[in-house]
């Protein structure tokens, strides 16, 4: 019994051992020869390359597929949160090598100068020190004349109707502005024209014209004014008008308008020259 279980024994480990790795690789060499023959050697040649550990994809760089290994290195996402290619090139075909923000700040200042350059602002004109006015000489409306203040009663300031002297000076209304640096309201200076009868302020109703240019004489020095507008007014609506905004510097001339010296009034407004 003993002789006959080793026997069996041995005849199992001999056909055990009939499929050792010889055998094996003799088979695969078959199977392989066999699909060759049978599907061509281009599937043989790709089971060769996936075998010897290449990750390529289906086809060959020359037939425009890139392999998985090699896709991460052919673009990488720039510093500036862009994309550029392996070579230095962005997705445009730039090149990112700091030459491009170069390009743009050129552009921009380019750009800029193609601008059409802000107007300049005149300076602020020097100006001696806010004062009372003394003197108007005014030589395109024919006035040179002296000016003197006049005190305007509350209830006079309220109706804004003030009614000067009958001489041929002018009036400065004392409870308004004074003309010089450190003015804190418009300057008023009224004074009277007359019908078939000669008065300072006549031409003003004729002469004024808007750009002219004439001088005040302060007790701090003289101020040089450019008319900015010549207005009538019907008078009784003169009290309602802007004229009266208080204008820090504003100058101010009000008379009776020639033609209609008991219905309307002429105002002229300048503001110092610069």
């Amino acid at each position: 019994m003993f002789k006959e279980r080793s026997r069996h024994v041995v005849r199992k480990e001999r056909r055990r051992r009939s499929w050792n790795r010889g055998d094996l690789a003799i088979l695969l060499f078959g199977v392989l020869a066999f699909l060759s023959l049978t599907f061509g050697a281009p599937l043989f040649h790709h089971m060769q390359v996936a075998a010897g550990g290449n990750s390529a994809v289906l086809g060959s760089p020359a037939a425009g597929i890139v392999s998985r290994d090699a896709a991460p290195k052919a673009t990488e996402t720039a510093a500036a949160g862009g994309t550029k290619a392996a070579d230095g090139t962005g997705a445009d075909g730039s090149v990112a090598d700091g030459s491009g923000a170069a390009e743009g700040q050129a552009q921009a200042l380019a750009n800029s100068a193609l601008q059409p350059p802000l107007p300049l602002q005149p300076p602020s004109p020097a100006l001696p020190a806010a004062a009372e006015p003394l003197r108007i000489r005014y030589a395109s409306a024919g006035l040179d004349i002296p000016v003197h203040p006049l005190d305007v009663d509350a209830a006079a300031q309220a109706s804004q109707t003030v009614e000067p002297p009958a001489t041929k000076d002018g009036y400065w209304l004392t409870p308004f502005g004074s003309p010089g640096q450190g003015s804190t309201n418009t300057t008023y200076v009224i004074g009277h024209s007359w019908e078939g009868a000669d008065a300072p302020f006549n031409h003003l109703s004729s002469a004024a014209a808007v750009g002219d240019r004439f001088e005040v004489d302060t007790a701090t020095g003289t101020i040089p004014y450019t008319v900015d507008n010549v207005t009538t007014y019907v008078k009784s609506s003169l009290k309602d008008s802007p004229i009266w905004s208080i204008v820090p510097n504003r100058l101010v001339l009000i008379s009776c308008f020639t033609e209609d010296p008991w219905g309307k009034n002429v105002v002229v407004t300048a503001s110092p020259a610069s």
